[in-house]
């Protein structure tokens, strides 16, 4: 626990922590209007015609279940890749400002000090999960109840949909961890980590869509394989038709956090530091 407390006094003592939260509160505004705005848009579009007795109950269900996960879990895309980033600066700002040597000299068990680093990365995500999940309760509300269709907050799917948003923020810090392992240059990790969060959903939705184009809907089952989609993918709050089950998402997800860690502790204890 104290080596845990002394990585988490590194950020807190740092700018590093606000500087985030203030770039998150921008990104979590915008995608809030933009899922305000579709929301009203699908709403109106699946029920605003169509009386209750005589639309498909199940599908129905589906929609709103899939809408209030979507408008719970608001800011995830965004929200993600900060604490990935997060998860990386815990490793590599030591690096940057050479204090590894002396921590390694303090605590000479790598093993114990890269722990520590994925518990202060852990935390930090949770923190950062609690303070978008009380903005998203307020917020879903308001537009939940806004397109008529009550605040939801009753629904399971909310509440899995949200719990399950909370274990991807766990597991994206925990790649961030890695991935700052693996590139001990800040600049060269952070950027390589945006790369791979933004180009790998990006890139493989495109080129997903135009295989499944060309050889069947089957490659879109191969979504589930790209973390930044797997993630997605495990937080839909629905079963969508077409997609990978949501539990695969989640089994990936968990895959590449576990290895990351394991890959990032057997670098860290090997590794000559000077």
């Amino acid at each position: 626990m104290n080596l845990v407390r002394s990585e988490l006094l590194k950020i807190r003592t740092t700018s590093t922590w606000w500087i985030f939260g203030l770039i998150t509160v921008p990104l979590w505004a915008l995608t809030a209007l933009i899922n305000w705005l579709q929301t009203d848009a699908l709403a109106s579009n699946n029920f605003g015609d169509v009386p209750a007795e005589q639309a498909d109950q199940i599908q129905a269900a589906q929609s709103v279940d899939s809408l209030a996960a979507n408008v719970y879990t608001n800011g995830q895309f965004f929200g993600l890749m900060i604490v990935m980033l997060l998860g990386i600066i815990v490793v590599t700002s030591e690096f940057f400002h050479q204090t590894v040597t002396t921590t390694f000299l303090t605590v000479p068990h790598r093993t114990a000090v890269m722990l520590a680093k994925l518990a202060a990365a852990a935390v930090l995500a949770v923190l950062f999960w609690l303070v978008t999940t009380m903005f998203n309760l307020a917020f879903g509300a308001l537009v939940m109840n806004s397109v008529d269709l009550g605040s939801q907050l009753g629904n399971g799917a909310v509440w899995r949909a949200t719990a399950l948003n909370g274990l991807a923020y766990l597991l994206w810090s925990v790649l961030g961890v890695g991935i700052g392992v693996l590139i001990r240059s800040q600049i060269g990790a952070t950027v390589t980590g945006i790369l791979l969060y933004l180009g790998g959903a990006v890139g493989a939705a495109i080129a997903i869509n135009i295989l499944a184009a060309r050889w069947g809907d089957w490659i879109n089952d191969l979504q589930v394989l790209v973390p930044s989609l797997a993630s997605s993918l495990m937080v839909s709050g629905t079963e969508i038709p077409g997609n990978p089950p949501r539990w695969a998402g989640a089994v990936v997800l968990i895959g590449y956090a576990v290895v990351a860690g394991a890959i990032g502790t057997l670098t860290m204890r090997r590794r000559d530091i000077s």
